[in-house]
């Protein structure tokens, strides 16, 4: 029986990948800002989209 590859079982609840561009500066005090708090760069960036988009009432 062929083994399942990532992309065939459902996870993350269905998040899709997407590429973002920051400036080097950005970038690396984003990275620190997640360290500190002991969260990931993927996690702040998922919940200021997030209060963006409650923002605009979406």
């Amino acid at each position: 029986m062929p083994k399942k590859s990532k992309k065939d079982s459902p996870t993350d609840n269905e998040k899709k990948n997407t590429s973002l561009r920051l400036d080097k500066k950005t970038l690396k005090a984003l990275k620190l800002c997640a360290l500190e708090d002991d969260t990931s760069v993927q996690s702040i960036l998922e919940e200021l989209v997030k209060a963006y988009l409650r923002k605009r009432n979406r």
